[in-house]
């Protein structure tokens, strides 16, 4: 972080353990709202996907692609605001701020989309919605990587980020109840009230999180002396955080130490080709209606799928932070979803397909460890990771764009050729990952053997016992 601070790296072995447990327990005791923050974020960004279940497209007019363009606007903002959006956080400091604020905003914007009456004004609203809903995710991440240790990371990631499973889930729920109950209320469309009463909710929780959210540990005010110092002093242990003390980078020298790392760009392109398998992600509601139930029945059945995700998430994360280990979970997930694409393409089964729809959901417990598996790849430079997450997470929107396109309604209600673009996307980002998994196994062998063969500490480029996680 920026401004300079001197800690010790150690404190008093006495009460240690109960100390860290009691921080760690405070720590994920505020971190949690973020979690329903993030379901608040998803919910307000993917809300057109339920609204379109209910005249959406009708009442605005929307015609051929117009709906899809909708969807991808969203993520040209993304893409424009992600790494100025973290940059600036680094140097600010004061997520507790920044984060609500951006909330806040979104919140409004939300609430304008209900009140569109063409194409242009739905356009441009979504622009805007993603401009300013795209600081959070990478600013959430780089809030919690300097927090937490290396096998805290993909659970608490999880954690916060299974607001994109449970948004899903309960979004839809809570979509069905407006759209079923909500028709003609004071001569408004219930798709209508859907962003009413979702963004003047977003604005409320903003104006809580403001007295929750923490900031780092070294400007965070209801930490104690001896929890800031145990903070700081558990990354450096674990060889995460001794270069933060002894070499500060500024904002600008971490713009420059990412987009010179080649490790970037490919984490950037293969989560870009990656977002556009999970591109289903956007029409999930529509894939659920091709079983053939009415609008209400389908947001129902959206459910279930993303319920069974969040479980999934957990438990994966949990035990890949437990074995200390990345890529394979991610492989084992990226396999179940691509059974899942393989069964859509082979049959219109009612019980077959809404199957596939589970393994479809569990996608994002892969794409969690991915996360944490960033996190501790760029543990050590907060300036750089502060660049770095926000950089893979624009360039994978460009994912997103192009996936909005991959389900055009002709190719329905089969959808066999977007499943097939989706197979291609994820096997093309699984040996991506794959060739990322093999170099830093590399680099580690290297690591152990310049400690095997140093004279002294001094000569080690890496903080000692410093490894990635693979």
């Amino acid at each position: 972080m920026g401004g300079s601070i001197n800690l010790p790296t150690s404190v008093p072995c006495h009460g240690r353990n109960n100390l860290e447990r009691r921080l760690v327990r405070k720590l994920d005791l505020r971190m949690s709202v973020i979690l329903v923050l993030y379901t608040l974020n998803m919910i307000d960004r993917s809300n057109v996907s339920n609204a379109r279940l209910q005249g959406f497209e009708k009442d605005l007019h929307l015609q051929g692609q117009q709906y899809a363009t909708t969807l991808s606007i969203l993520y040209v903002g993304f893409i424009i605001i992600q790494v100025p959006g973290n940059m600036f956080l680094h140097w600010v400091e004061r997520p507790a701020i920044f984060i609500p604020c951006c909330m806040i905003v979104w919140g409004a914007i939300s609430l304008s989309i209900g009140a569109a009456t063409n194409y242009t004004g739905v356009l441009v609203a979504r622009f805007f919605l993603g401009f300013v809903e795209g600081p959070f995710l990478p600013g959430a991440i780089f809030l919690i990587s300097g927090w937490y240790k290396p096998d805290e990371i993909a659970m608490r990631t999880a954690l916060v980020s299974s607001g994109i499973s449970i948004s899903s889930a309960f979004g839809s729920l809570f979509a069905s109840g407006i759209l079923h109950g909500m028709q003609g209320k004071l001569g408004q469309a219930a798709w209508r009230w859907l962003f009413y009463i979702e963004g003047g909710i977003t604005i409320l929780v903003a104006i809580c999180a403001f007295f929750i959210l923490p900031d780092f540990p070294h400007n965070t005010k209801w930490l104690t002396p001896e929890e800031r110092t145990l903070a700081i002093s558990r990354l450096q242990e674990d060889g995460y955080g001794k270069t933060d003390v002894l070499e500060k980078r500024t904002t600008m020298q971490g713009l420059w130490d990412a987009v010179s790392d080649w490790k970037v760009w490919w984490f950037s392109v293969a989560f870009m080709i990656q977002y556009i398998a999970q591109s289903f992600f956007g029409y999930f509601p529509t894939l659920c209606a091709t079983l053939g139930y009415d609008a209400t029945t389908t947001l129902l059945l959206c459910a279930p799928p993303w319920a069974f995700a969040t479980i999934v998430s957990f438990a994966l994360t949990w035990y890949s932070d437990k074995k200390q280990k990345r890529y394979k979970y991610f492989v084992a997930s990226n396999g179940l979803g691509t059974l899942a694409f393989i069964i859509s393409i082979s049959t219109m089964n009612k019980a077959a397909r809404y199957i596939s729809l589970f393994l479809m959901a569990q996608l994002i417990a892969g794409y969690l460890v991915l996360w944490g598996w960033v996190n501790n790849t760029f543990a050590r430079e907060p300036a750089k990771r502060a660049v770095a997450i926000a950089l893979m997470n624009g360039m994978g929107q460009i994912g997103n764009i192009v996936g909005s396109y991959a389900w055009p309604s002709n190719w329905g209600p089969t959808y066999r050729y977007s499943y097939a673009v989706s197979i291609g996307a994820i096997g093309i980002s699984t040996v991506m990952f794959g060739g990322m998994h093999f170099y830093l196994k590399h680099l580690n062998e290297q690591i152990e053997k310049s400690e095997l063969d140093a004279k002294d500490i001094k000569e080690l480029r890496s903080p000692m016992g410093f490894r990635y996680l693979v």
